[in-house]
């Protein structure tokens, strides 16, 4: 296991020895100590490894994630796990906005509470939040899952494209062209796989939710839907 403490080594240090490593590397259990808030801490990972950070992080903590599982003991600052490619990015605490953003693949899991526009162009991975989401969430989400389990703020999925929404709280309201679609048992079955993956199967009933998606109706410009745009 390789122990990096932030308080002593230079965080550029620390993300060059992670971007060096090798697709078959066996140093694959990482623990970082004293993050401090720093900002774009363990960015840009590619290797099949473990990262544990013990503390707050700052911006874009494990930013362009691929392959690696990246776990953070305390709070986010924005764009956490932002265009994350593939791998696993987990925060017990809250995450601030952005959370997600343009992420194409892989699974952010948010433990708390996530502040605005959290899966903000979300372009194929799985969010899911065990809290509340703010104001914007999903906006302009192209592919993948946003899965709340508490209240979502206003504007939800404003300007909507084919990602699925699911949220067990409230809804303050619906961004444009965004609606709530029926759940069926295969939405069910989707959303139980998701809550798996986050690690909470068995713990949250799947019926509870409901579900959010796309009207189409702004995919092509039309002038009677002029004040929507």
């Amino acid at each position: 296991m390789s122990l990096v403490d932030l308080a002593t080594t230079p965080l550029r240090e620390l993300n060059a020895a992670l971007h060096q490593l090798p697709p078959d590397t066996n140093n694959t259990q990482w623990t970082i100590r004293n993050p401090r808030g720093q900002h774009a801490i363990a960015v840009g990972i590619d290797a099949p490894i473990a990262v544990e950070i013990e503390g707050h992080v700052g911006y874009y903590c494990a930013g362009m994630n691929q392959q690696a599982s990246v776990t953070i003991r305390g709070n986010a600052g924005v764009g956490l796990a932002e265009n994350m490619m593939s791998g696993e990015v987990r925060v017990t605490g809250d995450a601030s906005q952005a959370a997600g953003a343009t992420a194409q693949g892989g699974t952010l899991v948010i433990g708390g509470n996530a502040s605005a526009r959290c899966g903000i162009s979300l372009k194929g991975a799985d969010i899911i939040v065990q809290g509340n989401v703010g104001h914007m969430s999903a906006f302009m989400a192209q592919a993948g899952n946003l899965v709340v389990l508490g209240d979502a703020g206003e504007a939800l999925g404003d300007s909507l494209y084919e990602a699925c929404l699911y949220v067990r709280g409230k809804v303050a309201s619906l961004g444009a062209d965004c609606i709530e679609k029926a759940m069926t048992e295969a939405h069910r079955a989707k959303l139980a796989a998701l809550l798996t993956k986050a690690g909470l199967n068995g713990a949250v009933d799947p019926a509870a939710f409901r579900r959010y998606g796309s009207a189409r109706r702004l995919y092509h410009f039309k002038v009677d839907n002029v004040s929507a745009y």
